[in-house]
């Protein structure tokens, strides 16, 4: 069931409350400079901070571990459960460091990963530094020995999950990413990488129901949001974004069998020089996934490159895609109050498969230009209705 924006913000305002410090005086609390970490950010402190938490994790009280002022050189970092405790809440208010060499975290997949917990809180004025810079330049030498890269903070088959007021800073690879979750809420967050990084999506979310990003900043050089198959009853409100890729339902169609994408809202967001606006984009290939129930309400585009685009040709470098079409399934995408420039001449654009075309999109209130002009829409393979004023002439 999707919630109201009223009821949304009452939410996170309980959330908030519940998290804030004065809350934990019942809780068994850990410092992880008891545990050897070191503030100074000269010396390892992933031990100290595996000790933290595995204490926290196996006290059957609610537990509260702190991260205090300081810098803290850290490596690859899994928590697990399952916790005996119902409810562990961490608060960082010190900066996360990786190491300098790229190559230390490059090889792992995630950075600080949680996997099959309940009821984690991260919370705080805190930072996570991921020294990207050296890798992306790594890659942009198109050199052979460069590793692939890691996520800064990952929760994969995790329950009830708070992501409160953190920064994430150059991460190599994604910075937040959100796999196989239920009952999670990212609030007050800020993404920050540079406009050419690669692949350092902002957020991302997959197989997972009931997530709510709200109120959050994202500058990286990839998607500012990208949502994958299984995703289910995700809200978004109050987003920036830019530069970026902009808020991706995609890439769809990677597999044959491919769980779908349901029950979207995107409300009240920005999108500032960047190079899409509100995309949907699936490789063209043979695949048994769907996207419906998607809603785009009251977006603002500043100078963005395509500001409303459905691409299902999405074919890179003409790989494993040439001469086959798209099977994922678009239906039900309304676009209401979306307002500002283009550019580009083309400002909509809904490039759909000729096996499954676009059904049931909607266009309401939409008012794009380009260089003070009319810009123009492009359609091919879809089928929807316009209301009220659209601007460009809408070719549906």
């Amino acid at each position: 069931m999707k919630l109201s924006g009223r009821n949304f913000h009452g939410i996170i305002a309980i959330v908030f409350v519940m998290l804030s410090t004065s809350s934990t005086s019942a809780m068994t609390k850990f410092n992880v400079l008891n545990f050897g970490a070191n503030p100074i950010g000269r010396t390892d402190s992933t031990d100290g901070f595996l000790k933290a938490w595995n204490a926290a994790c196996s006290t059957a009280d609610s537990t509260f571990i702190y991260v205090p002022k300081g810098r803290y050189l850290v490596g690859s970092l899994a928590f697990k459960g399952q916790c005996k405790s119902p409810q562990i809440i961490i608060r960082i208010d010190g900066t996360i460091v990786a190491p300098s060499d790229y190559g230390v975290l490059g090889k792992w997949e995630n950075w600080v990963s949680f996997e099959r917990v309940n009821g984690v809180s991260i919370i705080g004025q805190g930072a996570f530094d991921a020294k990207g810079p050296s890798l992306w330049a790594c890659k942009a030498s198109r050199s052979n020995s460069c590793p692939l890269g890691t996520t800064t903070l990952r929760f994969t088959n995790s329950n009830n999950i708070t992501i409160n007021r953190l920064t994430s800073l150059n991460s190599q690879m994604f910075h937040i990413a959100i796999n196989g979750c239920q009952n999670v809420q990212i609030q007050g967050v800020k993404i920050i990488a540079a406009g050419d990084s690669p692949n350092t999506d902002g957020i991302h979310v997959q197989l997972s129901t009931n997530v709510k990003i709200f109120n959050s900043s994202i500058k990286t050089g990839d998607d500012c949001i990208s949502i994958g198959p299984g995703t289910k009853n995700l809200w978004i409100e109050q987003v920036t974004c830019g530069p970026g890729h902009g808020i991706s339902i995609g890439s769809l169609a990677k597999d044959l069998e491919e769980d779908g994408v349901q029950n979207v809202t995107v409300k009240k967001t920005i999108f500032s020089d960047s190079q899409n606006g509100l995309r949907i984009k699936s490789w063209a290939r043979p695949s048994s996934g769907f996207v419906q129930g998607v809603r785009f309400i009251d977006s603002v585009m500043r100078n963005v490159q395509n500001p409303i685009v459905i691409d299902q040709n999405y074919c890179p470098h003409n790989e494993n895609c040439p001469g086959q079409v798209s099977g994922i399934k678009i239906k039900d995408i309304m676009y209401e109050n979306i307002r500002g420039t283009s550019s580009t001449p083309i400002a909509i654009k809904f490039d759909c498969s000729p096996k499954n075309p676009c059904t049931e999109i909607s266009l309401r209130n939409v008012n794009l230009t380009y260089l003070d002009k009319d810009a123009q829409s492009f359609c091919c393979n879809v089928m929807g209705k316009v209301f009220d004023l659209v601007r460009p002439n809408s070719c549906l």
